[in-house]
């Protein structure tokens, strides 16, 4: 079976003739409009870049390489990486072939454990990942090919190698800033032969004698690893990227990105939500108790955290499979029990309170749903893993897969510098008025 590298080498031209076919046949075909609610808006729902790693349709969720979500939930990360990448599911050859990659890249530079344990101590986890990553650039190999000169149509081959040194040594550096910043700080190593999930769950250092934890690690990493390439951590890092700024410039970014509590801090603001509500009923509220609590908590003007998405309009599936996951695994615990039964009574109050809203003369709610927000914490926290801050850096280890994955392909293509048109108010003034 050939190495990841060696499919690439296949596929590229090909991707590459695609697309300078579909630019050549319909390059003035116009796919997007913009208002003005939309440019004051974030540019929500603009059509202005490509990503061919993954779409989420609002009536289906997240689709990754033409695979819905919930028919691929069985991949370990690092088969998702391979499909990000080539578009195919790994063989256990091939697999294998991509885990001693990772095996033979994983040794994490000691200058980065003594940075790291440097910081001081009330540094915030995703600040501590994000300098581990970023201090490891000296090594990239695209930099030191950049400078020394090479073919634009090559710049994909030491990014994609700069790609996979990250990854490797990625749950290493989170696992072991979790040691430093709430353990006892000694580093648990990566272990040869292991594969990337149930490492990440052994170098954490939480006991997990059934082996379920990692079973919810490859999971968890599976579910988060790509997002199409909208969201700000994806967006970003390719934005970054398009100025041929190294991946670890790019993924550093990218990460600075998704530490915004509006981006990486949902599960635990859902997680606080459903302990709090424990706290109020002292224990797993009735399903009655919890609808009067989410009239009450609507009526006076707040959200419930974990439900509506700015996208889907369906069940997120990744919460289907982190709900899934709890059946089997932790039925009997009851922050998981609150969660389930959040599950049965918000999305019908959020139903009744949206036709409430519109007799009222207001906009109905878009999304009456649970996003993957609404269950991921409650899982974490059943295994043990209590420190909230640290949540988004496990969202990090994931997300990396798909920004690494967008800037590799990125840069087998060629995909131009980004750089949007910005207009003034004043010009939006003149243009509304004529």
């Amino acid at each position: 079976m050939p190495t990841l590298q060696e499919v690439l080498q296949k596929r590229i031209p090909k991707y590459r003739e695609e697309v300078q076919q579909i630019v050549r046949s319909h390059g003035d075909k116009v796919i997007s409009e913009v208002n003005v609610a939309q440019a004051y808006g974030g540019m929500r729902g603009v059509k202005g870049m490509i990503c061919d790693t993954s779409v989420v349709e609002p009536d289906k969720g997240l689709i990754v390489r033409g695979h819905p979500l919930l028919e691929i939930k069985h991949l370990w990360p690092e088969e998702v990486f391979f499909l990000l990448l080539t578009g195919d599911l790994p063989d256990d050859e091939a697999k294998a072939a991509l885990q001693k990659e990772f095996d033979r890249r994983s040794q994490v530079p000691e200058y980065v454990w003594k940075l790291l344990r440097a910081m001081p101590s009330d540094s915030h986890p995703m600040c501590m990942l994000d300098t581990g990553i970023l201090v490891m650039e000296r090594e990239s190999i695209f930099r030191g090919w950049y400078t020394k000169g090479m073919k634009r149509e090559d710049y994909w081959i030491p990014t994609l190698d700069d790609a996979l040194n990250i990854l490797a040594r990625m749950p290493v550096i989170a696992a072991g800033i979790y040691q430093i910043r709430y353990k006892e700080g000694n580093i648990i190593r990566w272990t040869h032969g292991l594969d990337y999930g149930a490492n990440y769950a052994n170098m954490l250092g939480l006991p997990d004698p059934t082996g379920s934890f990692a079973k919810l690690m490859r999971l968890y990493l599976n579910f988060h690893a790509d997002h199409e390439g909208g969201n700000v951590s994806a967006n970003t890092c390719h934005t970054v990227g398009s100025a041929l700024s190294d991946a670890y410039y790019s993924v550093s970014a990218g990460l600075n990105g998704l530490a915004g509590p509006l981006h990486g801090l949902a599960n635990q603001e859902c997680l606080g939500w459903i302990l709090d509500t424990m706290e109020r009923f002292g224990g797993v509220p009735t399903e009655e108790q919890l609808r009067d609590f989410a009239f009450e908590t609507l009526r006076s003007g707040r959200v419930i955290p974990g439900y509506g998405h700015a996208v889907l309009r369906v069940v997120d599936p990744r919460y289907a499979g982190f709900l899934e996951f709890g059946k089997e695994h932790m039925s009997d615990d009851p922050v998981f029990q609150t969660v389930e039964r959040v599950f049965n009574v918000v999305p019908k109050v959020l139903q009744e309170y949206s036709e409430e809203r519109v007799r009222q003369g207001k906009n109905p709610i878009a999304n009456c749903w649970p996003n993957v927000d609404a269950g991921s914490g409650a899982l974490l926290y059943h295994y043990g893993l209590t420190e909230f801050p640290y949540y988004t850096v496990l969202f990090s280890v994931s997300r990396s897969m798909g920004m690494l994955s967008q800037l590799i392909l990125n840069r087998a293509l060629g995909t131009a510098i980004t750089r949007p048109k910005s207009v003034s108010t004043q010009w939006i003034k003149k243009a509304v008025a004529s």
